[in-house]
């Protein structure tokens, strides 16, 4: 008989014999699939900056209600969350929320527009600018509601997307069967 064929008789009889372990299997899997957020660093490894191709890093990405943008940028730049009206004209003078400590957070924490542009107009003029379209998530997990989180500066070459199981905005049914397989296999190996 071949392997798989084992490996499938032996989750069949283990559901059969032991419902309490496939039951505790599948909310493990559950609490490991759930999702909350994905952050973003914005500008990759440039970071936020006046040579960062912002309009490039944006292509391909979906943000969701959850998400986070990460902004990293040196002593000469900071961010500022705007209006849609001072984004176009690079206005800085009246800004929503502004930091310029090196390492800033915005969670995304509802659908809609989000506006964000480096504090010297110069900068912001010479393409220093963000637009973010924020889409409603279904997931069961949301961002928090509080502002905008500083920690001291890092900049290094990060990707784009800080991958982690706790970050995933999105997992399909073949994720949940890997997990759920893979716990699956390592209670029968214990019990």
């Amino acid at each position: 008989m071949p392997p798989f064929s084992s490996f499938l008789i032996l989750i069949i009889n283990t559901i059969m014999t032991k419902p309490l372990v496939v039951f505790v299997v599948l909310i493990l899997s559950l609490i490991v699939c759930s999702s909350s957020a994905t952050n973003y660093i914005v500008g990759d490894s440039s970071g936020w900056d006046i040579s960062s191709d912002l309009d490039t890093w944006l292509i391909g990405k979906s943000f969701k209600v959850g998400d986070v943008l990460v902004f990293q940028y040196s002593s000469f730049h900071s961010v500022a969350e705007v209006t849609k009206e001072n984004f176009d004209g690079c206005n800085t003078s009246n800004v929503l929320d502004s930091n310029k400590n090196g390492n800033t957070t915005f969670p995304l924490s509802k659908p809609g527009d989000r506006y964000f542009v480096c504090g010297n107009r110069l900068h912001c003029l010479g393409g220093m600018k963000l637009h973010v379209n924020v889409e409603n998530d279904a997931s069961p997990a949301a961002a928090p509601e509080a502002g905008p989180s500083s920690s001291p500066s890092s900049k290094s070459k990060n990707p784009s997307v800080v991958p982690s199981f706790a970050f995933s905005n999105y997992v399909g049914w073949d994720s949940l069967v890997l997990v759920t397989l893979g716990l699956l296999s390592l209670a029968l190996q214990i019990v």
